[in-house]
């Protein structure tokens, strides 16, 4: 089976192209870190991966993609794109916990995976030594994270947890298409593509003008 993955809920840019079947292997992928380009770059990321890969978008069975938690503008960016390319090619697009992504890269102990949310606070899950999530996610402080039965921490290295910082930083295409393995092989219809955003957007549509009484 032939997976696009895609994942913009991270300062990385991530597409890739993966066979699954009792493995998973990836063919081509393509990761720039640049929290402010992932609209520019996804797409031409997309396209150099299916080139390397020696494949055609129509050659893809499923899209696999990241929906975060991750701030809006960039998330809103990969999402986007993978529900176009579902829409353009009649495949069917499998949504994905970024978090869930870098743990299903790390499996054999308890534990933490944490990603920036800025204004100094911090996306977080746990999960434990089989890779199931356990708590999470949440948004919060990094000093107010409890996963007391991790082991070891993954993902961005913004506090010191007390415990070893494993890889990988962000999401990979194999790690999103682990993620959803049993759901491609099943041939599962997808959950909706809806974003974990787990706050409300810095922007806000402007209220009503207050009336100045004349004096």
């Amino acid at each position: 089976m032939l997976v696009l993955a895609v994942d913009t809920a991270t300062p990385a840019v991530t597409a890739g192209v993966v066979e699954v079947g009792e493995q998973v292997r990836v063919l081509a992928e393509r990761v720039t870190v640049d929290a402010k380009a992932h609209g520019e770059l996804l797409a031409p990321h997309v396209r150099d991966a299916l080139a390397e890969a020696g494949r055609a978008l129509s050659d893809v069975d499923a899209i696999v993609c990241g929906v975060g938690p991750g701030p809006f503008t960039g998330l809103r960016a990969g999402m986007v794109t993978a529900a176009a390319l579902g829409h353009a090619t009649g495949r069917p697009v499998y949504p994905v916990c970024s978090l869930d992504a870098i743990a299903a890269s790390a499996p054999g102990e308890p534990l933490l995976v944490v990603t920036d949310a800025r204004r100094r606070e911090v996306y977080w899950a746990a999960y434990d030594a089989l890779g199931a999530r356990v708590d999470g996610p949440h948004v919060s402080p990094a000093a107010e994270v409890a996963a007391p039965h991790a082991t070891r921490v993954a993902g961005a290295d913004l506090h010191d947890f007390g415990i070893p910082l494993v890889e990988p930083v962000h999401p990979t295409p194999a790690g999103l298409v682990a993620a959803a393995r049993a759901e491609l092989l099943a041939g599962a219809e997808p959950g909706p593509l809806t974003p974990l955003y787990l706050r409300r957007p810095d922007a806000v549509v402007p209220g009503a003008r207050k009336r100045v009484s004349p004096r």
